[in-house]
C-alpha cells in the first residue's frame, strides 16, 4: 500500500521548516528538516519542493530562518541593523535559486518589504515580524486555491473528461491546488468522469505526484505518456486541458512546465479549451511578455539518466529546458484568485491587477 498524502508539503513548526521531499515521493514520505537559508536555497535548488507558489512560500520561511540564524542576543540598534543587512544578502542569494517561477521573487520582494519597514525595537521582535508575514502567505495561499477551484470549476460540464499536466495540486502550493484545485472542486460537484496526468518528463512530476494525489481523493484518474496527449484528445471525449503557471506576462503569455506550450497547441487544433490557474502572485506586471521570461535550463542527465542509470546513447548531447511559453492567444481561461479572465490579454490583466 502507498503511503498517504499528508496535510502539507510546507510545515513551519519547532521554529524550523520542514519540508515533504518530493524527489521520493510517492513511495516514500519523507520531510526533510530545514534550518538555514542555505538549507532552503539547496532546497529550492535541487527539486525537494517544487510548483511556483509553494517555492515562493518556502522562499518567505527561509527568510525567517536566516533572521534566526543571524540573531543576536544583544539588541542595540547597531547590531539590529547589521542582522538586517545579513538577512537582505541572504534574500539576494536565495532569489538565485531558480530563475522562471516568479513566486520566488515575489515572495522575497514581500519579505524585504518587512525587513526594510519594520520598526522593531529588537531582534526578537524583527524575527516575529518576518515569521508572521511567512505564515499569513502560506494560509493566503490555501484560501486563494480554493477561491480558484471554484472559479475554475464553474466552466466544466457534467461528464466532462479533462487533462492536466505536471503537478499542479497541493504538493506544488501551500495546499489543495492552482489546477488540480479547479479539479477536486469540480470532483467534489460530481462533474468529472476521468482525469488524464501526463506523466511529465523528465521528472515524471505527473506519474508520481498528480496521480498520486489525485489517488487519495478517489478521482478516477488515467496516466499518460507524454507523447499519447494528442492521441487522448482525439479520442477520449477531453473537453478541457487545465494547468498551472510557472509565470503569466502582462499579456498573458504564460511559462509553464515543459510541454504546456503542445498540448495548447493541440486543445485549438481539436476544438478544445486551454484553461491556466494561478494565483495573482503569479502574474507578473514587469514582465511585459513571454519573451521576457528567463527559461531555466537543467542538466542534461536529466534526460539520460533515470535514477542514476544511464539509458541513453553515451555521451549523447542533450537540451533539458524546464519550461516553454504558451502565448497568450491560446488561452481560452486564466482563473486567479481576483476573478477568471476569458481570452486574456494586456488589456485585461491591467484591469484585474488595477
Amino acid at each position: 500500500m502507498q503511503p498517504s498524502l499528508p496535510n502539507r508539503a510546507i510545515e513551519w513548526r519547532e521554529q524550523c521548516l520542514f519540508l515533504l521531499d518530493q524527489r521520493r515521493l510517492p513511495l516514500i514520505v519523507d520531510f526533510v528538516r530545514l534550518e538555514t537559508a542555505q538549507e532552503a536555497f539547496t532546497a529550492i535548488k535541487e527539486m525537494v519542493v517544487r510548483g511556483a507558489p509553494a517555492i515562493g512560500i518556502t522562499a518567505a520561511y527561509a527568510v525567517v530562518l536566516s533572521a534566526q540564524q543571524h540573531s543576536m542576543s544583544n539588541s542595540s540598534d547597531t547590531e539590529l541593523q547589521s542582522l538586517k543587512t545579513l538577512i537582505a544578502a541572504d534574500i539576494d542569494y536565495l532569489a538565485l535559486a531558480r530563475p522562471t517561477a516568479v513566486n520566488l521573487a515575489w515572495a522575497l520582494a514581500r519579505m524585504r518589504q518587512v525587513l526594510d519597514q519594520c520598526n522593531a525595537v529588537d531582534v526578537a521582535a524583527l524575527c516575529l515580524a518576518l515569521e508572521q508575514t511567512a505564515v499569513q502567505m502560506q494560509q493566503a495561499d490555501i484560501i486563494a486555491n480554493r477561491r480558484m477551484g471554484e472559479l475554475g470549476a464553474a466552466y466544466i460540464e457534467k461528464g466532462s473528461a479533462v487533462m492536466t499536466h505536471c503537478n499542479a495540486g497541493a504538493l506544488a502550493t501551500a495546499g489543495y491546488g492552482t489546477a488540480l484545485g479547479v479539479i477536486r472542486a469540480a470532483h467534489a460537484q460530481g462533474k468529472l468522469s476521468c482525469v488524464f496526468a501526463n506523466e511529465t518528463r523528465p521528472w515524471f512530476q505527473g506519474a508520481r505526484l498528480t496521480a498520486w494525489e489525485l489517488q487519495q481523493e478517489g478521482i478516477a484518474t488515467q496516466l499518460l505518456a507524454d507523447s499519447a496527449a494528442a492521441s487522448a484528445i482525439q479520442q477520449k471525449a477531453i473537453e478541457w486541458i487545465i494547468v498551472g503557471a510557472d509565470r503569466v506576462a502582462a499579456n498573458g503569455d504564460v511559462a509553464n512546465k515543459i510541454g504546456t506550450y503542445a498540448l495548447a497547441v493541440l486543445a485549438r487544433y481539436h476544438g478544445k479549451k486551454f484553461m491556466v490557474v494561478a494565483p495573482d502572485s503569479t502574474i507578473d506586471m514587469a514582465t511585459s511578455s513571454g519573451a521576457d521570461i528567463e527559461i531555466e535550463e537543467r542538466a542534461a542527465s536529466e534526460l539520460t539518466e533515470l535514477n542514476g542509470a544511464v539509458f541513453a546513447a553515451p555521451e549523447v548531447l542533450a537540451w533539458n529546458p524546464v519550461f516553454d511559453l504558451t502565448p497568450a492567444n491560446l488561452v481560452d481561461v486564466l482563473v486567479t484568485n481576483r476573478g477568471v479572465i476569458e481570452a486574456p490579454n494586456r488589456a485585461k490583466i491591467e484591469a484585474l491587477m488595477a
